[in-house]
């Protein structure tokens, strides 16, 4: 399968967002990877995003967990595959056999395969007998899959990709597409005649290029989406014949609505924004027939998820926009496979295949899987999870591959739990998490690339993931690890667990999607019943439902048929309620946590990538001007955050793409890439009642000026697994990885003193500018740079660079005090993350008359390759147009 000598190219999907992105990958035999998009596959037809793009520089074995680990005092030893399981088999049967099934849990992840994630639920849900099994998807998309059950009867999600060029009307309600889902974003931005509308709080790239913005208050949406409901309704804009037909409740939301005011004028002032503009969307959406409604983690993550999803939701069927090209709700996920994860049981509040806790569903599935238990009611969700372990009833908790440590809200309550847990078993790719840190038992997951099964993307599009190279080390498929296990813990379940490829587990998959099924339940993947090992390793991308002698599907509800009982839509009447987590006086800034452009997630991945680490190189905290000139904060200078649950200090970025009173701050940095600048420690743990989805976007907090008196810089040979210098606890400091060497920014109150040893130094005692460099066998080993804060220290970008050299010239070693050769500019901030450009080569272009995005992509390549960086293009050529206006002035 392998050939050892020649390259080999192999055709897989992406493992970030939910677009579920084809690959072509060319692996030569000493591991090195070069990708690009896959022309073929539907969902991106050969475009891939910048983190696509750089897959090849995450494939090597850099940071990788290789072997079996067993805790042993405060570190960590290698362990044989017996025996971490035996110990892992041992404990679970113990915590069972003294305290019930409910005192065990499994966290896992939309990383994870299908398969992987139907083990799992098996082994939980079918032989273990507990529901305690729930993903980091519930972070994401769970408040839409409780709208989507509650309006339509199942996780159902109505459009399809070509729904989005088909649309005359595009609407983003807090979802940032031009970032989080570039390749998606791409497939629209040249449409001429598409109206754009961006409903979000922030000006994201996506507002600035949108139509219209409507920046509205936090936690208003809802009111939003009952205006227009209202709006329609006052103006006889509904679809009556549809209404009547094809939904139920129409009465009843019509009367919670009456119940307040819905004018446009009222709406706007509790939305806070112009009125002109709220009736200018309701005007759009009223008069264009062709209308998609996106929604994403902006809405999701919220107290009020489920109703904002179930508002927006309702205008789409009191109007008719559903079921037709160009026209649906559709709820885009964030993760690679956070759709697969829903259709098998991820959820801690769904069984396998769709099916929920009724007592019907559990003898069915209990049936097929032929168990000698099926889990007799939900499980916890995860903040109720980490909650229970915390307080001792779970006993035993499994995590796979995710980082909850830094994912979680309230981060410092997951450590708590995890500390006292009798048992932490974690398997994963990377050998150093923040979560890893607190196992007992570490095992060796395989990674994109080794892995073989099925994801599904937010199109409801059954892809493969091919393994392109032999396991590395010790490293297994979470599917196989899970079902070792599971024959370890009783010798009765081998049968059960007997899978010896993916498709085994894959076909027991299809096996239940069908099982006494006669048409009832949607998702039925008959089609793929009886499938070999030969045609599942030559599965072509296929949307369910997928039944046996039909052709798969395309969008649902065409024929207005719903997965309800009487067939019927639901129309549920939202409730627009103030949040309960309003700012108060000690805390009157409202924190928003959000994703950067490049990084992925804990940037487990991403981390790895030199070009993906220069755009936002490290967390900045977004403050309103007006905020930030009360407060004493300087852009670029450092910022305190606090919050009632942990305190963050971040670099402030002074912009008004935040509302006065609001805070943004990304959710990607980890204890060994910025300790001090992780957001998630910061929120609020509150959870939609219904979903419970946490609250990620409105946690009340204080802000204030550091008052550092130094920064410097430290550079040091690239270390991935290392531990890096040791600081002083006043020492606040960032990490980046870039190709040879990683950037260590730092600052600080207390005088700094170094204790590097040097080969060159200089003490400018005039400036205050401290320099070290240390050269060890002709090569740069370690340099350090030292200023007060007024002072400007030299970009890194060239001193980075010559840690790449084998040796250093006499001009390069003169130079190295000063920071750059004479002459020589950096490329300042980079912009183009595929092409490796940077804000002044984009600036130089400008100026030198490349005044269109295609004209600063023929000069510099920048927005030629993924296209995510085309926003800020155009932000540029603002500027520039602008400083243009105000000189002819």
């Amino acid at each position: 399968m392998f050939d050892p000598v020649m390259p080999v190219t192999t055709k897989t999907t992406c493992p970030y967002c939910g677009v579920g992105c084809g690959v072509k990958a060319e692996l030569s035999p000493d591991r090195r990877l070069k990708v690009k998009g896959d022309i073929t596959h539907p969902a991106n037809h050969g475009r891939l995003c910048s983190k696509g793009t750089a897959l090849g520089a995450t494939f090597g074995l850099e940071g990788r967990i290789l072997e079996p680990k067993m805790r042993n005092g405060d570190g960590f030893r290698s362990a044989t595959w017996d025996e971490a399981l035996d110990a892992v088999a041992q404990k679970f049967n113990a915590v069972i056999d003294e305290h019930g099934p409910d005192a065990v849990a499994f966290y896992v992840s939309g990383q994870l395969l299908t398969e992987d994630y139907y083990a799992v639920n098996k082994l939980a849900k079918g032989y273990i007998g507990t529901a305690n099994v729930d993903t980091n998807s519930r972070l994401c998309m769970s408040s839409a899959v409780a709208a989507h059950k509650q309006a339509f009867g199942a996780d159902l999600v109505p459009a399809i990709y070509d729904d989005l060029t088909e649309a005359d009307l595009l609407i983003f309600s807090g979802h940032n597409a031009a970032w989080t889902h570039p390749v998606l974003y791409r497939r629209i931005e040249t449409l001429q005649d598409q109206i754009r509308v961006c409903i979000d709080p922030r000006r994201t790239d996506t507002a600035k290029n949108a139509d219209l913005h409507l920046m509205i208050k936090p936690q208003t949406d809802v009111r939003l989406w009952n205006g227009l409901c209202a709006h329609l309704i006052a103006r006889d804009a509904l679809d009556h014949d549809f209404v009547d037909r094809h939904t139920s409740g129409f009465s009843r939301l019509m009367a919670a609505l009456s119940a307040d005011d819905q004018s446009v004028e009222a709406v706007a002032e509790d939305c806070g924004i112009a009125v002109a503009d709220l009736k200018r969307f309701y005007d759009l959406f009223l008069h264009t027939e062709k209308t998609v409604s996106l929604f994403s983690q902006g809405s999701n993550q919220s107290t009020q998820g489920v109703h904002k999803g179930l508002a927006l939701i309702n205008a789409h069927l009191l109007s008719g926009k559903i079921g037709k090209p160009g026209a649906a709700p559709f709820s885009i996920t964030g993760q690679p496979n956070a759709m697969g994860g829903r259709e098998v049981g991820g959820l801690a509040n769904m069984l396998a295949a769709h099916m929920d806790f009724d007592d019907a569903s559990k003898a069915r599935v209990q049936r097929y899987w032929d168990s000698p238990a099926i889990a007799p009611k939900p499980g916890l969700k995860a903040v109720d999870m980490f909650e229970a372990v915390r307080s001792g009833k779970i006993k035993a908790i499994w995590i796979m591959a995710t980082n909850p440590m830094v994912s979680m809200p309230d981060t410092n309550r997951i450590r708590e739990a995890l500390e006292i847990c009798e048992m932490v078993v974690v398997s994963d790719v990377i050998a150093r998490t923040d979560t890893m840190e607190m196992a007992h038992i570490q095992l060796p997951a395989a990674a994109w690339g080794e892995k073989d099964g099925t994801v599904t993307n937010s199109e409801r599009m059954i892809s493969r993931q091919r393994r392109m190279t032999t396991l590395p080390g010790d490293v297994r498929p979470d599917w196989a690890i899970i079902a070792d296990v599971a024959r370890r813990m009783n010798s009765a379940w081998d049968k059960a667990f007997s899978w010896r490829t993916p498709n085994d587990v894959f076909q027991d998959y299809v096996g239940l999607t069908t099982f006494e099924n006669n048409g009832s339940r949607f998702l039925d993947l008959g089609g793929f019943a009886g499938l070999d090992n030969a045609g599942f390793d030559s599965l072509t991308p296929t949307r369910w439902p997928y039944a046996k002698g039909k052709q798969p599907a395309g969008r649902l509800f065409g024929d207005g048929r719903f997965a309800t009982p009487d067939g019927r839509a639901r129309l549920i009447p939202p409730v627009a309620k103030a949040p309960a987590n309003l700012p108060t006086e000690d805390f009157p800034f409202s924190l928003n946590s959000a994703r950067v452009r490049d990084h992925w997630h804990t940037m487990t991945r991403t981390a790895l990538a030199p070009e993906l680490n220069r755009h936002t190189s490290e967390p900045v905290l977004d403050i309103h001007p007006k905020d930030a000139r009360r407060l004493g904060i300087a852009d670029g200078r450092l910022a305190r955050v606090t919050t009632p649950y942990g305190e963050a200090i971040a670099k402030a970025r002074v912009t008004d793409d935040v509302r006065e009173g609001n805070l943004h701050l990304p959710m990607h940095w980890t204890k060994q890439f910025a300790p001090f600048g992780r957001s998630n420690q910061l929120i609020n743990p509150a959870v939609d009642p219904t979903s419970g989805q946490p609250e990620f976007k409105h946690t009340p907090a204080q802000v204030e000026a550091f008052h550092e008196t130094w920064h410097g810089f430290l550079l040091l040979p690239r270390d991935f697994d290392g531990d890096g210098p040791q600081w002083s606890a006043d020492t606040v400091w960032r990490r980046t990885a870039h190709a040879f060497a990683d950037c260590i920014e730092i600052a600080g109150v207390a005088p700094f003193e170094s204790q590097m040893d040097a080969t060159v130094m200089l003490d400018d005692i005039g400036t205050g500018v401290t320099r070290r460099v240390n050269i060890e066998d002709g090569r740069l080993n370690r340099v350090l740079f030292v200023a007060p804060i007024r002072k400007r220290l030299p970009s890194r970008e060239w001193l980075l660079e010559r840690f790449g050299d084998m040796g250093l010239d006499a001009k390069d070693r003169a130079a190295l005090l000063i920071g750059r050769l004479p002459g020589v500019q950096d490329k300042g901030r980079i912009i183009c993350a595929c092409r490796n450009v940077g804000e002044k080569t984009i600036q130089t272009a400008i100026a030198d008359g490349a005044l269109t995005v295609e004209a600063i992509g023929q000069t510099t390549t920048a927005g030629t390759s993924c296209g995510s960086c085309k926003g800020e293009l155009k932000q540029y050529l603002l500027i520039h147009s602008a400083k243009e206006s105000q000189h002819a002035a």
